[in-house]
């Protein structure tokens, strides 16, 4: 997802264009070379790529209305997607696709994205990433140009600035943050405080408000059975989100990620390269191996020189003792009817207070419902009769006693009517799916005190902390059912 060129012209009616910037990308061009092989048409000059451009946009020949190679009944028309016809050295018919282009007032800004397919048939527009990246860099100097109706003397001078910013948004030709290019940019003259040398890998320094934000987002996966003939499933994975807005080269950031007295070690860490130093008791407990009691319990140090976007700083999996909610769900098949007995308690060691709470119980290959004579102990009941699907609201909160129930029964118009369909969950084969977010907590307990965040740059940063715990893919399967049996531990 990377740009080969980019220019940005100027054209007054009645005059002819000027390229006013362009910048071009040796190595996202030595890609499309190897890509393209003998279909590869390199990228023109400013003085060749002028021409077709401003003719393929109707800009030119105001006295020929008619032009075979853009208006012919031949020609499949793309709005801002182009295929410019090369003459001169690159031969006769060499054309270069796919060209993005956006008139805005007396200047047309313009790409071209990279590739990345194989010769032959041009995959279609929609799914080349490149080209949705394209445009939105596009879209993000247009913002900058010109964004609440700059003058003429004020596009001049963001012109000027162009080279800064794009060092910033689009590094080696492949764009990152394109909004950040509506903020103008300081002249790139400013030197360099220090003498540190700035990094190939990161091309800009942050300049503004410093802040350092700190995010672990836990995801708990389960498959649960009710038989005792079936052992239950559940493994937790991690992640550790980092936004660093701090000033300088090269500033130095340790995160500490801490555990409860009692927490089960982190494993399977996987580490973002900007760490400077870690210790490599950190990266050898894994889940594969037998728990022998002596893997790294904590804390975990992480010291590093953060990028300017924001990044996962690690990865990891964790070995709970208990699922965050344990439920048992009993679907039995009476006359026309299916009797549906559900029951769902929170552990006592997980904090009572969601986001949201939901439990979706589908039923397939028997049409839509007909009548549903059904009771809940707490929440709401919802029924989406053409999805053949029952949704139970918990809320936010589970009662005090943190168990709850539904009970009664369903009947069906019948399975050769509309409803959803798999062909896994037949006959009494079924599933509840859990939906939840708890703020504040993560099952392993990993957490990072934002008081333990040390930075070491010339401002003082706000630090702010969180973490969350999200379910994912948590199903509870009818115990008197067939239900799918893993015959592992649940892996990444």
């Amino acid at each position: 997802m990377s740009i080969r060129a980019l220019w940005i012209i100027s054209h007054e009616k009645g005059e002819s264009g000027k390229v006013r910037f362009s910048r071009r990308y040796p190595t996202v061009e030595s890609r499309a070379s190897r890509l393209g092989r003998g279909s590869y048409v390199p990228v023109p000059e400013d003085s060749a790529l002028l021409r077709p451009l401003l003719t393929d946009l109707g800009l030119t020949d105001p006295e020929k209305p008619f032009v075979e190679a853009r208006d012919g009944c031949s020609r499949l028309h793309r709005t801002a997607a182009l295929e410019l016809v090369l003459e001169g050295r690159q031969g006769a018919g060499a054309a270069l696709w796919p060209v993005l282009a956006i008139p805005q007032g007396g200047l047309i800004l313009a790409c071209l994205p990279l590739v990345e397919a194989p010769p032959g048939p041009r995959p279609p527009l929609p799914s080349l990433a490149s080209v949705s990246q394209g445009f939105s860099l596009l879209a993000g100097l247009q913002a900058f140009l010109s964004g609440s109706g700059a003058g003429k003397a004020e596009v001049e001078s963001r012109l000027a600035l162009l080279p800064a910013a794009l060092m910033q948004a689009c590094p080696l030709g492949t764009p990152l943050e394109t909004p950040q290019l509506c903020q103008p940019l300081p002249p790139p003259t400013v030197s360099l405080a220090g003498s540190q040398k700035q990094p190939a890998w990161k091309p800009g320094v942050h300049r503004g408000r410093a802040l350092v934000s700190v995010a672990v987002s836990e995801q708990v996966r389960s498959m649960q059975y009710g038989n005792r003939a079936r052992t239950d499933l559940w493994d937790v994975y991690g992640t550790v989100t980092c936004k660093c807005d701090l000033e300088g080269v090269l500033p130095t950031v340790t995160v500490t990620l801490s555990l409860p007295p009692n927490g089960s070690p982190l494993q399977d860490i996987l580490a973002h390269p900007c760490i400077s130093s870690l210790d490599s008791s950190l990266l050898t407990a894994s889940s594969v191996d037998e728990s022998d009691g002596s893997a790294f319990s904590g804390p975990y140090k992480f010291p590093f020189s953060p990028p300017l976007e924001p990044f996962h700083l690690c990865f990891y999996t964790s070995q709970v003792p208990v699922p965050p909610i344990l439920g048992s769900y009993q679907l039995r098949e009476e006359g026309s009817q299916l009797k549906i007995t559900v029951n769902l308690k929170l552990h006592e060691s997980v904090r009572n207070g969601f986001e949201y709470c939901e439990a979706h119980l589908p039923f397939f290959n028997r049409g839509q419902f007909t009548n549903t004579d059904l009771r809940v102990t707490s929440g709401q009941l919802e029924v989406a009769r053409e999805k053949s699907l029952l949704v139970w609201v918990l809320g936010q909160k589970f009662p005090k006693s943190r168990e709850v129930s539904l009970g009664g029964s369903v009947s069906f118009s019948g399975a050769g009517s509309l409803g959803p369909v798999d062909p896994l969950c037949t006959e009494l084969t079924a599933y509840i799916k859990l939906y939840f977010r708890i703020p504040d907590v993560t099952l392993s307990g990993c957490s990072v005190d934002q008081h333990s965040v040390q930075v070491y740059s010339s401002v003082k940063p706000r630090i702010t902390t969180s973490r969350e715990l999200i379910s994912s893919e948590y199903y509870i399967w009818n115990s008197t059912g067939e239900a799918p049996v893993s015959s592992g531990p649940m892996r990444l």
